[in-house]
Parts: C-alpha cells; structure tokens; sequence
C-alpha cells in the first residue's frame, strides 16, 4: 500500500488507515475477538496507522490495540490516540496537570512509555490559539510521554488556527464527498506548511458505502440512531450533519458515478485519497471483510479521475445550503 509522511511527525502511514471508534462503542456491539480480526485483517491488507481515542469506549478500544501491539511486537504501526473527551467541554480545563493525566491512562491502555501521537479531541474553538495549550503540549514532548500532537477539529478556521502552531504534526478533519469545505484552505495550508491531513468519517456514517436505505435500522446504541439531531455530540460526525433521508438521495446520486469493478465506499476512499495535501483516511470496520475491502480502496485511485464536478454537484444540491449552520 503506498506510503506517506504524516506531516512533522516524519512517519509514513498507509494512505489508507484504520479508524477505531466502531471497537470500542457507539457503533453497536463488537465482540472483543471480532475486534481483535478486524485489526489483524487491517494489517495484513497493508494498513500501518490505527486512530483511536481515550472515550472509545472508555479506553476499550485502546486497550484492544494495547493487546494487539503487545501479541505482535514486531509490526511497525503508529498509534494515533486523542485526549480531552473525558470532562467538561471548557477551555479551562486544558491544562498540563489534565493532560499528564489524560496521558498516562492512555500509556497504560496501550501499553506504552510514549505515545507516538496524540491529538487534542475536538476541544472549544478557544482552545485551538491558547498559547498555554501548546506551552504544555510541548513540554510533555520534552518530558518523552508524547513523541508529537495535533488536533481534530469540527471547523476550518479551527483547523487553521492549529496549522499556524509551529509545532502542530497533524490535523484530523472530517472530510468525504459530501464535506468539501476543508479542500478550500485547509488542505492546502497543511500541505504549505508540513502539516499531515488525517480524514476522518470518509464515508459519511456509512451512507457512502451505498449499502442504506430508508428501511436500515440502527442499534439503540448506535450513534447514527441516538445521534442524529447532535443530542449525544457534534452532529455533523453522523451522517454529515444532514438528515438521513437528504443523505440517501446524495448517496444514491454518488453511487452512480462510480464505476464497474470497485464498491461505493471504495469510490468514495479513492475520491478521498487523490485529494493533493491528503496523508491518510480513517475509514472504520466491523468486519474483517470491510477492512480488507476498505484498504483495497488504496489501489483504485484512478477511479476519482473526472468525478470532482459531479461530486461537487451533489454537494450543491444537497448540502451546501442545509449543512449544519455550525459549519
């Protein structure tokens, strides 16, 4: 799978990675050994960067990497992890004493002494140009818990405001064929300034695997159903921030762009990867076969050859103008 440098961190990742919220909650259950297939089935398909984060499940879904890096000590895999879900959502409580603490549970869930990145989880805007922030951020790479940090972001000038910071490795942005905005500046800032660009939520909740329709239930405790209307978190991590219904209709338009031999959701991928700035895509799996299947996506590039004024069509018709105003 081809290789690219994960901004100032220096690492190469696999172009396509392996999102892991879905093993450790909110995505309906997963049984540890099922969780523990999709990870070997990711690696063997050429997949070298896991993203997770400490409230995936409390710390289940790092755990499970823990476990898996400890039966397998000589694969070379980076370990992205997020921090700052654990309290309240205020500026104030982003401090150093907070982070240490934040960090060595997450040393232990994975079994670490130093973290090979760690990315602030999507904090209040303040939090992206507090020089104390970075302060303290930079003193725990002096300290050697954390080997480099970024952010994941809801916004584009939040994401901005973080590729500004000398230090910044990477930004994680929800990007897919239906969220184009951050292809305005944020990729290219990044790219400008050595900045990796880790896309999560590629396949929009899953509306871009082509598979839903309006008869799709969901598990009680899956976030497409308790989370819709942005009761639970941001609203814009399910289904794009759109109501299902508008999310189908864009999806069936985008699934007939997409050429014979490839899926959807592998369209949908490659769409992401030709993106010029783009280091890596996080796409989730429940299943050895859609790990398999979505870093097969890495091979397909050619397929978003000429779909960028149809999808920027669909985008207009659909969700340029009903987006969540937050964006």
């Amino acid at each position: 799978m081809e290789q690219r440098i994960l901004g100032r961190t220096g690492h190469p990742v696999s172009v396509v990675g392996l999102g892991t919220w879905q093993l450790g909650a909110d995505w309906g259950e997963v049984e540890d050994k099922d969780a523990v297939a999709v990870l070997d089935a990711a690696v063997e398909a050429g997949v070298t960067f896991f993203d997770t984060a400490d409230v995936y499940g409390d710390g289940r879904s790092e755990s499970t990497i823990g476990g898996f890096l400890r039966d397998n000590p000589d694969l070379d895999i980076l370990v992205g992890t997020k921090m700052g879900r654990r309290v309240d959502q205020t500026p104030e409580n982003y401090t150093l004493s907070n982070f240490r603490q934040w960090i060595d549970r997450s040393r232990t869930n994975l079994g670490v002494d130093s973290l090979d990145l760690v990315q602030l989880h999507c904090p209040p805007t303040a939090v992206y140009s507090s020089d104390e922030v970075y302060d303290a951020l930079d003193t725990l790479v002096a300290d050697g818990v954390i080997r480099n940090y970024g952010v994941s972001v809801e916004r584009t000038d939040e994401a901005l405001a973080a590729i500004a910071r000398g230090n910044t490795a990477s930004v994680q942005i929800i990007l897919n064929a239906f969220r184009l905005k951050p292809l305005d500046e944020v990729l290219p800032a990044a790219k400008a300034a050595g900045v990796g660009i880790i896309a999560r939520v590629p396949l929009a909740s899953g509306l871009l695997s082509g598979k839903y329709t309006t008869d799709t239930a969901f598990a009680e405790n899956d976030h497409r159903n308790y989370n819709r209307d942005g009761a639970a978190f941001d609203v814009g991590e399910t289904f794009s921030g759109v109501d299902y219904e508008t999310g189908l209709q864009a999806a069936r338009e985008f699934a007939e762009l997409v050429p014979e031999g490839v899926t959807t959701a592998q369209a949908a991928l490659a769409w992401i990867i030709a993106q010029d700035g783009l280091s890596t895509v996080i796409p989730g799996a429940r299943t050895p076969e859609q790990a398999r299947a979505n870093a097969a996506a890495a091979g397909s590039a050619g397929v978003a050859a000429g779909m960028a004024d149809a999808v920027a069509a669909i985008y207009d018709r659909h969700f340029r103008a009903t987006v969540h105003p937050k964006w």
